[in-house]
């Protein structure tokens, strides 16, 4: 009897989940249609067992070919290509050399176990030396010249001789040689640190490296952790994004009217559903009708800043750079002028989803230098959202905007823009920064919407100013 009642409940709630589903699907593009990740260059569209099975063997195959790569990586870090071939060549010397009695082979055999006994007796010990890494800067702006120094001083009793010193910075090397020292002395050397593209750098760890004369091994030394370098996107100075805008900052009244704020606009005849605190009463005596007071809304300026990672939103990278420069403009200033603001970017869709993600990841809005952090992290992703999905998440997970900017590239055509536009509630002014160095600088209104056309990020200033003059 429990199990015949149970299942109705079960059968209920999977078409509750069913049509809760199809509602979802009513209103965003769901399944593989409009996807681009890995999954959809293997098996398409197709999303049955045997297209699994296929997903989950190339997926295997992938995480067991990563394994291989990286024990192969260790163990070549420490041994030599010449070491690999002295490793494969003694065995097969000795065996030759025994099993056809020839004395030569033999001779090359036991040389061949020589050599890797120095070599394994040269790397032994590991000595006193004391590393620092000091980076004068953890925030950079992209292109700005930085750099970073080794400190390394001696602290044995014993003078060491020079080694191999490597600093991995990014996927790049920064290598020196280090002179002998004697007891309680020091050296210093200084590198630069690449900062012609926005990013994440890793600097250090400052490691040694010793190898033996004939450089069979070659051995390895951490000395420091790792330091992270963030190279920011540039970024320019611009008028207050709310000015021009929003006519109600800091609580000033706006053109919408309310039924209970502080700023009275007019009075009004009462209906029913009126609070009655808010009775005028002098003019109710003096007319002989129910007077009620009207006020104009106030609130505080709330603005969001949405940025598109989709690849078809661009012509080119530059167009991307161009984006990003533009969105740390504009979320910087509006936290200099302390005012609400949102700064999201286009989730993307995992490699090996069967559903298109609809989200949008919030950036750090604290402070100027966390927004710019993340913004040197953001990179294009071909199932990234485009500009109208943004705007439609957007606009459905943030509430009480006053101004939105949506940044895109010159791929995005003027009606797509519209139609983004629309996603939000009436009253937002909607402004679209479109990136496109091959394209004369403007402003143009498309149907109440205001879109500007960038090609530099300096043209940004000129282009918000004549948006406000508008």
């Amino acid at each position: 009897m429990a199990a015949q009642k149970t299942a109705p409940v079960r059968q209920g709630s999977s078409q509750r989940g069913a049509e809760h589903s199809n509602r979802i699907d009513a209103q965003y593009t769901t399944g593989t249609r409009g996807l681009t990740n890995a999954r959809t260059r293997i098996v398409g569209e197709r999303t049955g067992i045997t297209a699994d099975v296929i997903v989950g063997a190339v997926r295997a195959f992938g995480i067991a070919r990563t394994a291989v790569v990286q024990a192969y990586r260790r163990a070549a870090s420490v041994v030599t290509p010449l070491g690999w071939s002295i490793l494969i060549l003694v065995p097969a010397s000795l065996a030759l050399g025994y099993g056809l009695a020839w004395v030569e082979f033999i001779a090359i055999g036991f040389v061949g176990l020589l050599l890797i006994l120095v070599a394994l007796l040269s790397l032994r010990g590991r000595g006193s030396l004391n590393f620092a890494l000091d980076l004068t800067r953890t925030q950079v702006v992209v292109g700005t010249a930085a750099a970073a120094r080794v400190v390394i001083s001696n602290d044995d009793r014993r003078r060491t001789f020079g080694v191999n010193v490597e600093v991995p910075v990014g996927a790049g090397l920064a290598a020196f040689a280090l002179p002998s020292l004697a007891r309680g002395e020091s050296h210093s050397h200084e590198f630069a640190i690449p900062t012609s593209r926005r990013g994440r750098l890793l600097v250090g760890p400052v490691r040694t490296v010793r190898a033996d004369p004939i450089g069979l091994i070659r051995r390895e030394i951490v000395w420091t952790a790792p330091e992270e370098v963030f190279v920011h996107p540039r970024t320019i100075a611009i008028p207050s994004v709310s000015a021009g805008f929003v006519r109600d900052l800091e609580g000033n009244p706006t053109r919408e009217l309310s039924n209970s704020d502080v700023a009275f606009h007019a009075l009004r005849e009462y209906v029913p559903g009126d609070e009655r605190r808010y009775i005028h009463w002098k003019s109710t005596a003096r007319t002989g009708r129910y007077m009620v007071r009207q006020f104009e809304e106030t609130r505080r300026s709330h603005l969001v800043v949405a940025l598109s990672l989709a690849t078809a939103d661009y012509g080119s990278d530059d167009e991307f750079e161009l984006a990003v420069s533009a969105a740390g403009s504009l979320g910087a200033r509006a936290i200099r002028d302390a005012r609400s603001v949102t700064v999201v970017a286009s989730e993307f869709t995992p490699d090996y989803a069967k559903r298109k993600v609809f989200a949008v990841k919030g950036l750090t809005t604290i402070t100027r230098a966390r927004l710019l952090d993340d913004l040197a992290l953001v990179e294009q992703a071909e199932s990234a959202l485009t500009i109208g999905d943004v705007a439609r998440v957007t606009a459905d997970q943030v509430h009480g905007v006053s101004v939105a900017f949506m940044i895109c590239g010159s791929t995005v055509t003027p009606k797509e823009l519209r139609a983004a536009s629309t996603k939000f509630e009436a009253g937002v002014e909607v402004v679209a920064v479109v990136c496109d160095p091959e394209h004369i600088p403007g402003l143009r209104r498309v149907a109440g919407l205001s879109v500007l056309t960038i090609g530099y990020l300096e043209d940004l200033q000129k282009s918000l100013a004549r948006v406000a003059a508008a």
